[in-house]
């Protein structure tokens, strides 16, 4: 359980893959509230294009979770609060680097939940485990599919190939369900879990308010696009899975694995009450949040 008190005492937050989608909006919300931000990333020369750098409240550090004896220990001496927004797997480097009184918030995936293990969701469930196995007072964050954020490639994909199809084809007609968090929820869940005082380590899914199934979620996206929704054609994964081969050499379509396909038939629906009960974030209605992305 956390209380809501205590925040970061007035000291910077070390975020780490500042560059990154997730990381730019951390860190916009924290100098927003005026908060100092110390921005960590392997290239600076993404982050002075996001135009983070021109607020005097970022200090931006290079570093590098795979050399954590080096530059990155180096980058976190100073920390007292971290958020990372880097791939999980990465986490056994930031526990071994960070100062072990240093608060830290981590973003994992609901890749972990899949029935079909791959590298991404395995390396999520590593750096869940070295977390919970530390003892140490943070938080490991697992969101669904993140949309809403700038140059994100999974709504506005999705909505750059529906204005190439005449109909949508879909595995098993695109029943399976689908919950995606709208980013600006998942950055307040950061901020809220970065301002509680956790008393050892927590593992928390974060997700939108609803779930819907695929076809619908094609139609909602075709909507808030300005298309017209197309019609589903449903056609067995394994043909889907072959054609996807495909996508990479055909410049009109945006590249779609195999593996993409067969995740479409799996349900991602998740409860979100732990995330509203200890975090204090509802999260943003699938309508409201879709149309923002394509207004903003």
């Amino acid at each position: 359980m956390i209380s809501h008190a205590p925040t970061t005492g007035g000291g910077p937050v070390h975020v780490i893959g500042a560059s990154g989608r997730c990381g730019q909006a951390v860190c916009r919300a924290l100098l927003q509230r005026g908060t100092p931000v110390v921005a960590l990333a392997r290239s600076q020369a993404r982050l002075h294009g996001s135009g983070l750098t021109a607020n005097p409240g970022l200090t931006p550090r290079t570093a590098d979770l795979t050399d954590p004896a080096g530059t990155l220990r180096a980058a976190l001496a100073d920390a007292t609060h971290i958020v990372c927004t880097a791939h999980a797997r990465l986490l056994p480097a930031l526990l071994a680097a960070a100062p072990p009184t240093a608060r830290l918030v981590c973003l994992g995936s609901t890749r972990k939940l899949t029935r079909w293990p791959d590298a991404h969701g395995n390396g999520v469930l590593a750096g869940e485990r070295a977390l919970l196995e530390s003892g140490r007072s943070g938080a490991i964050l697992h969101p669904s599919m993140i949309y809403g954020a700038r140059g994100e490639n999974n709504v506005q994909r999705l909505a750059a190939l529906l204005r190439y199809l005449p109909v949508v084809p879909l595995p098993v007609g695109g029943k399976a369900l689908v919950q995606p968090i709208y980013q600006d929820d998942v950055t307040a869940c950061i901020l809220a879990a970065l301002h509680a005082p956790w008393h050892g380590p927590q593992a928390i899914i974060i997700a939108g308010a609803e779930a819907v199934p695929y076809w619908r979620f094609t139609q909602m996206v075709a909507q808030a696009a300005g298309l017209t929704p197309r019609p589903v054609l449903s056609l067995p994964a394994g043909f889907l899975r072959l054609a996807a081969r495909a996508t990479p050499y055909l410049p009109f379509l945006p590249t779609i694995s195999p593996n993409e396909i067969r995740r479409l038939t799996e349900d991602k629906a998740f409860n979100t009450t732990p995330m509203q009960t200890l975090l204090g974030v509802s999260p943003t209605g699938l309508a409201s949040g879709l149309a923002r992305t394509f207004t903003d």
